[in-house]
């Protein structure tokens, strides 16, 4: 660092011993320095320090970290309770902006990607690295692109904290603000008081309709091979009926050509026995046809009762379901990019691969927005307690573009969508607004993971790509009636969205990676 005492000796040397060519140039230079280290130490955002409000704090809803003043904040329902400052990314390693959510809690973690650091009361954000967590702090952006918090208030926070309590990162300061809209959500009360008693009766009806489903599967499984088994007897005896008829015939052939009483005795004999037989035959056929066609009608019913059973078993599976998603927070994202709303609720299921639980991902459907060229900003509402209305919101905005209840006024969320969520929404529910597509780190054990594309994203640069991973789905039924398939690598941008990416780093889950 340039100390502006030492410049000034340098000028006076350089007078009394240079040209003054010479003196002229290096003047100039030693007040660029000097200039340039003022600058720089100006740019500094002034060091915060901790600071816990003064009243009884709730349960935590939401951090922000403002990347400008170099401070995280955390929020409560009724406001501020803690505050720290941090050091996110450096240059070239920033940590990204954007809205993120607790994926992870590790109390004693080490990175494995820079030399088995410390990463005490680590609280991960991305499955591909960043994190916030206890660190040094020298007073400015220091990190590989996690934000590091005070070493004792990280413990602290990490023991109040939950798996999914949303985590803002802002490239400005930003604080959350009462807000009402006629489009965020509203509950009906009955619906809420009769989720806990749906979410407890209806896993008993989908597991009697899966055994009912199973037992009719069998059942069609049986009447199919003895209908099989019957129809096999009924073609081989009507083979042997065939050739009894064909005996018949030559019976008969043999009995018109006898020339004499004793070819005609043999024949008249060989005549009655093969009508005999042919007319025995024709019996068994008969019969043969009747049980048959008695197996088949069974098969049938037998199939239909079972495509019935296995019907009223998805469906039952998929309400059992959403009646134990009732009971949890709801969020949504709406992109102006992909003109799409997601849904993300969680199922508390570990995720297969370990590391995190899974998140439902079954709602996706086209969102209306008026004027989809327009910038919308990025705007993130959250219900944070009940009143008389249904839910108390707030709004915070990181990006702009339209203000938070414009960018709202432009929206139509489809009824549907409205139907199966609206009435049983709780505290801690959320709608993402955003110009932004989702980022790929959104996954099947991530809520949303969406970054500003308008600001750096170093953090990412240095974290590992990974393979396409699985997401929650209901199209393929599993445990609980969850499935899963392959998660695409991130939404292309739509024509509407004219904003551009801003070189995007888009990567998708490496499980215990960094």
């Amino acid at each position: 660092m340039v100390n502006r005492f030492t410049t000034a000796r340098s000028i006076v040397a350089i007078r009394r011993w240079g040209s003054p060519a010479t003196v002229t140039l290096a003047v100039m230079a030693a007040l660029t320095a000097l200039t340039a280290d003022a600058a720089a130490r100006q740019a500094r955002p002034k060091p915060s320090t901790e600071a816990v409000a003064p009243r009884d704090a709730g349960e935590p809803i939401m951090a922000i970290v403002s990347i400008k003043t170099q401070q995280v904040t955390i929020y409560d329902a009724d406001g501020w309770i803690m505050r720290a400052p941090v050091s996110t990314g450096t240059t070239g390693r920033e940590t990204p902006a954007g809205v993120f959510a607790i994926l992870e809690k590790n109390k004693d973690h080490r990175s494995s990607l820079y030399d088995d650091a410390e990463m005490p009361n680590m609280q991960r954000v991305t499955w591909n690295g960043i994190a916030l967590h206890g660190g040094p702090l020298p007073g400015y952006a220091a990190s590989h692109g996690c934000v590091r918090m005070p070493f004792g208030f990280a413990e602290k926070l990490f023991d109040r904290t939950r798996i999914g309590m949303r985590v803002i990162v802002s490239p400005d300061n930003a604080e959350p603000v009462e807000f009402s809209h006629p489009a965020l959500l509203v509950p009906k009360a009955e619906a809420i008081a009769a989720a806990p008693a749906r979410a407890e009766a209806l896993p008993r009806e989908a597991a009697e309709a899966a055994k009912t489903a199973d037992e009719a599967k069998r059942a069609a499984a049986t009447a199919a091979r003895e209908t099989a088994s019957v129809t096999a007897s009924l073609r081989k005896l009507q083979g042997l009926k065939t050739r009894a008829d064909a005996e018949f015939a030559y019976a008969d052939k043999v009995l018109t050509a006898a020339k004499t009483d004793e070819a005609k005795a043999r024949a008249e004999d060989l005549k009655q026995k093969a009508a005999a037989k042919a007319a025995e035959l024709g019996n068994q056929v008969d019969t043969a046809k009747a049980d048959a066609k008695s197996k088949l009608d069974a098969a049938a019913v037998a199939k239909e009762a079972a495509k019935t059973a296995q019907t009223r078993k998805v469906d039952t599976a998929k309400a059992a379901t959403e009646a134990k998603l009732a009971l949890e927070p709801v969020s949504i994202y709406i992109s102006r990019a992909t003109q799409k709303l997601y849904v993300r609720r969680p199922t508390h299921k570990p995720a297969p691969d370990g590391g995190g639980i899974v998140f439902d991902a079954t709602i996706e459907a086209p969102v209306t927005i008026r004027n989809p060229e327009r910038p919308i900003g990025t705007h993130v509402f959250t219900a944070v307690a009940r009143n008389e209305a249904g839910l108390r919101w707030t709004a915070v905005t990181i990006d702009n573009g339209d203000n938070a209840k414009a960018a709202l006024d432009r929206i139509t969320i489809p009824q549907e969508v409205l139907d199966r969520i609206a009435p049983t929404a709780l505290p801690r529910s959320s709608i993402v607004v955003s110009d932004e597509p989702l980022s790929s780190e959104t996954n099947y054990r991530t809520e949303f993971v969406a970054v500003l594309s308008t600001e750096p994203q170093g953090g990412f640069v240095t974290r590992r790509p990974t393979a396409d991973v699985l997401v929650a789905s209901d199209d393929v039924q599993g445990d609980g009636g969850f499935g899963f398939f392959n998660f695409p690598r991130g939404p292309a941008p739509q024509t509407g969205n004219t904003r551009g990416r801003g070189g995007q780093y888009y990567r998708p889950v490496q499980p215990g990676w960094w």
